[in-house]
């Protein structure tokens, strides 16, 4: 089965595009990497995806037109996703766009991804999957992260405790272990406060390569306000996002502070906050083996701290090394779970999300008539009958 998958997460500066295809083998799954490619979202629609973002008010009107235009761009995704797979291609999964993920008192009461999965259907022709996250918020879940089934699958916990790392807009960790329930849940800022920090004072959407923190010094006052701040200390399950971590969030720590940091400085602390946030993660969980993927990752001056903070304790690596594009690795995750789905299984795991049921995750939108209906002449009348 060849599966497109496209994935944009909260970084929110393109769509991640893949094809794979999944071969099962009594209880092994085969995963054949047919291609990635990365699409840039346009100067103008990160601004009006930024514009409709918390804490910002908006309104229907432009939540209407913004979940179209992205539709528009998932369907142009998935259009190159199946020619990756060679010209066809049994299903697409479209996570979309988040832009918001309601969270009150550390549960999560909904979420909403934008990408018009109609128009993505309309263009490829096959079923489209969208809208993953909602089942397991029903099921009382957090509905994210979701990529533990892919990590869950793809690591070996017999070899001891080891643990996934994603670092695109916001970190999130799987943890798996001999004989215990695989572990997951969202850390804390990996790029979101970064990319704001480098729209904000470099007028820049990211500080490329780490550079300008690189040539930063960490200020010790801000790095302890950002670490008092409460969601660190809570207990999994736990999900977050832009709504917390957001540009005026760092605005006020920086007011709270009440003196002047330097930007190098700031992008130098914000770099150790993700480092040492993620590390103590880590660190509490007993890994001996740290294998990450994301946007994060092609940060050095990030990787070269975690690795710092690693070192004697724990080995960082790549999922390239696995053979998962590092990059890719997410949309490659949710072709999964697209699998996962067209099967009937779950895609989420209880012991992650906190949901009371493991949920077959996410909606189908046909292309067409479905594969199981008899094709028939329309009606031309309808009766009531008693």
């Amino acid at each position: 089965m060849k599966i497109v998958g496209l994935m944009s997460g909260t970084s929110y500066d393109g769509v991640d595009v893949v094809a794979a295809e999944f071969t099962r083998d009594g209880e092994t799954l085969a995963l054949r990497p047919l291609g990635h490619r990365s699409l840039d979202y346009p100067d103008d629609l990160r601004a009006e995806i930024g514009a409709l973002l918390p804490p910002v008010a908006t309104t229907i009107e432009a939540v209407c037109r913004l979940d179209n235009r992205l539709g528009e761009v998932f369907a142009e995704a998935a259009a190159t996703g199946v020619e990756l797979a060679g010209g066809a291609a049994d299903a697409v999964v479209s996570h979309g766009q988040t832009v918001f993920h309601w969270v009150e008192a550390g549960r999560v009461r909904g979420t909403l991804q934008l990408g018009a999965p109609a128009r993505v259907a309309a263009r490829v022709g096959v079923p489209v999957l969208h809208d993953l996250r909602s089942a397991d918020v029903a099921a009382g879940g957090q509905g994210a992260p979701l990529v533990p089934a892919f990590d869950a699958l793809l690591l070996d916990a017999a070899a001891g405790p080891r643990a996934a790392l994603n670092l695109g807009g916001i970190a999130n960790l799987t943890v798996v272990a001999p004989g215990a329930p695989v572990l997951g849940y969202d850390v804390g800022p990996a790029n979101a406060l970064l990319d704001a920090a480098a729209r904000r004072f470099l007028d820049r959407p990211c500080d490329l390569d780490g550079a300008r923190a690189a040539a930063g010094r960490v200020h010790e006052g801000l790095l302890g306000l950002l670490l008092d701040e409460p969601y660190y200390a809570a207990p999994p399950p736990k999900s977050t996002g832009k709504e917390l971590f957001h540009g005026r969030y760092l605005d006020d720590r920086l007011a709270a502070l009440g003196e002047p940091v330097a930007a190098d400085d700031v992008l130098a602390t914000l770099t150790e906050l993700t480092a040492r946030t993620v590390a103590d993660a880590c660190d509490r969980h007993g890994v001996t083996e740290v294998i990450a993927a994301g946007g994060g990752v092609r940060n050095p001056t990030l990787r070269a701290r975690l690795a710092a903070l690693g070192e004697g304790r724990w080995r960082l690596r790549t999922t390239d090394e696995l053979g998962v594009p590092a990059q890719a690795k997410e949309a490659y995750a949710f072709a999964l779970l697209g699998w996962l789905s067209w099967h009937g299984l779950p895609g989420a795991i209880p012991s992650v999300t906190g949901a009371s049921r493991a949920a077959v995750l996410g909606s189908w939108t046909p292309s067409g008539p479905s594969s199981a209906a008899t094709p028939a002449e329309p009606p031309r009348r309808l009766v009531v009958v008693p």
